[in-house]
């Protein structure tokens, strides 16, 4: 079963394994020493399959009344793929952010060459909106790459 949970104390060090993995630091990079909490605009869940730390979805608000929306993250723990766990979580994020929180947009933004991740969000909902060009650094700061730029439009 697959559930979203506040971070814990006790999360930090496997998240931080997590994130190292290749498959994960391919696309977010080494994390910081401070990781989890070095961005307190940042609302961070960990993914839970049957007792495990599988991962982690995080949010962002954007509250201005004119352009409200969420910004959405995830990452999986590789040796976990292929399960169904990032499509799950996922959608528990959207619906959480459409029926809680009020949200009727949410995008995210992957690197446009992720297909996994590109085809995990599209069964969710999400649609590609464009290509947004040299937007992120790669992570050895040696070039930088495109991203591809989803929204999920409530219907509600």
């Amino acid at each position: 079963m697959i559930t979203l949970r506040p971070l814990a104390a006790a999360d930090i060090s496997e998240l931080c394994r997590i994130h190292r993995e290749p498959g994960v630091a391919d696309w977010w990079g080494i994390p910081s020493p401070d990781f989890p909490s070095e961005d307190p605009t940042a609302h961070r869940l960990v993914i839970d399959y049957d007792g495990l730390v599988a991962g982690m979805i995080q949010f962002f608000e954007e509250e201005d009344p004119d352009y409200r929306h969420a910004m959405v993250d995830i990452f999986v723990d590789p040796a976990l793929h292929g399960r169904g766990i990032g499509t799950e979580a996922l959608r528990q994020t959207v619906h959480h952010l459409v029926a809680v929180r009020g949200h009727h947009r949410i995008t995210i933004d992957p690197a446009a060459d992720n297909a996994a991740a590109i085809h995990t969000y599209e069964k969710v909902g999400f649609r590609p909106v464009g290509i947004l060009h040299s937007y992120e650094r790669d992570h050895d700061g040696s070039a930088w790459h495109d991203c591809l730029l989803m929204e999920y439009v409530s219907k509600a």
